[in-house]
């Protein structure tokens, strides 16, 4: 049986405004290599087009830690944001990560949503990299109808471009 995010209940994917899920399943990765790479932002642009100026509040940079407050660009907003969930993978347990993020505004411009990672290994040496994000707010109806869907393409390309980077790592 496959694990599943945790969701708090203000975000609880059917009742949002917006909803985007990607999985991808590698093999001959771990899930503590992929979690590594993961909470280190200061290689999310090298694999990840679609992320700018990440800043740290405190002196956590350039690494995600429990309760770690940062910003960043994606998606054309400026995104403040605090990790609510860090629990790095150990003995048979999924990698769970998740941020709340918001872009400040007034009800037309206001976007909040919790981003939300599982990696978990699998038999035969596979792992599985899970993120899903619940968003509220105009801009994440206006995301909803977007076509072609941006918020699942670029996530996509993010869970790959992360894979990819593991997987180069072990050459």
């Amino acid at each position: 049986m496959l694990n599943e995010i945790n969701w708090p209940q203000d975000y609880l994917p059917g009742t949002t405004d917006n909803f985007a899920s990607n999985e991808i399943i590698v093999a001959g990765i771990t899930a503590a290599e992929v979690f590594d790479n993961l909470i280190d932002t200061s290689i999310w642009p090298t694999y990840y087009d679609n992320v700018a100026d990440v800043f740290f509040y405190a002196g956590d940079a350039p690494k995600l830690k429990a309760d770690t407050r940062f910003k960043f660009s994606t998606f054309g907003f400026p995104i403040e944001a605090q990790v609510v969930e860090f629990e790095p993978p150990v003995d048979g347990k999924p990698g769970r990560l998740a941020w709340h993020g918001w872009a400040e505004g007034d009800a037309a411009h206001r976007l909040d949503v919790i981003h939300a990672w599982l990696l978990e290994d699998l038999p035969q040496g596979r792992v599985r990299i899970l993120t899903q994000e619940s968003q509220k707010g105009q801009p994440a109806k206006a995301l909803f109808d977007t076509k072609p869907d941006v918020m699942n393409q670029g996530h996509q390309d993010w869970i790959k471009g992360l894979a990819r980077t593991v997987l180069a790592s072990k050459k």
